[in-house]
């Protein structure tokens, strides 16, 4: 997976095998420069250099479900991923035998003293991930799953409130195939870019998902439930009750449409926002380069 670059491969191994020791290090390391070095705005270059290797795009259910019923290999490259994965070091979409999927228990729950339940809802999509945390992980509770099993676990977390993301790691040979299912609370990658935010504003490590929500106010009866379940604070209300959405700081997760009694909400494509990891998509306008999954022929 990872070439000739031995280093990287070193580092594979030390990142899941000691997977909450080395998210744990990494947000108490922030928190120290955030707590003691406020005023270092050049700590920005540091963590936009570790962002470009470590970090997400967000999902739609809608665009989850597509990754997590696939049944042929895809593979996209740096070259023409750049729209929806916009880092430079970890941008490649990767998925071989995409119905290998396995979980494991979340490191960024785990580092919590009263982190979120349940804790196993990491998912490796991918043989190549996915067997090497079955062969290397098991003290993170790790075990193979159907692609039923994923659906429903990605359903559950978002009935919790949790938005699902796809991970981009330097630590997997710069592809995806690490889809996680993140709080507001426990998520060690969210921290991170409020920490590396507080050096440079601009810095993220976290992508929109590629679309906006569009509101119907005559269907509205402004509840406050897109409110409640917006981790980015993209939805107020004001003292007389008007609905305010701030379209850039939405990441267009979806969970204000799926929570909508009212059906008032509905996610557009946003152009400003890139392109979504949406494979239909992908497959329309990009191309594909396939190999069959073993017993998943190409189609």
């Amino acid at each position: 997976m990872h070439g000739w670059r031995i280093d990287r491969a070193v580092h594979n191994y030390i990142y899941f095998a000691y997977y909450h020791l080395y998210v744990s290090t990494f947000l108490k390391s922030g928190r120290f420069l955030a707590r003691w070095f406020p005023w270092f705005k050049g700590l920005g270059r540091a963590f936009g250099f570790i962002f470009d290797r470590y970090h997400a795009k967000v999902l739609t259910g809608v665009d989850a479900r597509k990754i997590l019923t696939l049944n042929h290999d895809v593979v996209i490259g740096p070259d023409k991923s750049k729209r929806i994965i916009p880092f430079h070091s970890a941008n490649q979409i990767i998925l071989k035998e995409p119905d290998f999927i396995a979980v494991m228990d979340c490191p960024c729950r785990l580092i919590r003293d009263n982190g979120c339940q349940p804790v196993n809802v990491c998912m490796a999509v991918g043989r190549t991930t996915a067997q090497f945390w079955l062969e290397h992980c098991q003290k993170y509770h790790v075990r193979k799953i159907t692609q039923d099993e994923a659906l429903k676990l990605v359903a559950d977390a978002r009935e919790r409130g949790c938005i699902t993301t796809a991970w981009f790691k330097v630590a997997t040979g710069g592809r995806t195939g690490v889809i996680c299912n993140c709080c507001r609370c426990c998520c060690g990658g969210l921290e991170g870019m409020r920490i590396g935010r507080m050096f440079d504003s601009k810095l993220t490590n976290v992508v929109p998902s590629g679309y906006a929500v569009e509101h119907e106010a005559a269907e509205c009866k402004t509840c406050g439930k897109c409110r409640t379940v917006c981790m980015f604070d993209a939805i107020t209300f004001t003292g007389s009750g008007e609905r305010v959405y701030d379209r850039t700081a939405c990441m267009g997760c979806g969970l204000c449409v799926e929570k909508c009694e009212q059906k008032a909400l509905r996610l557009v494509r946003d152009p400003g926002k890139g392109d979504p990891l949406d494979l239909d998509f992908v497959r329309e306008t990009m191309g594909r380069e396939r190999t069959p999954s073993v017993g998943n022929p190409a189609v």
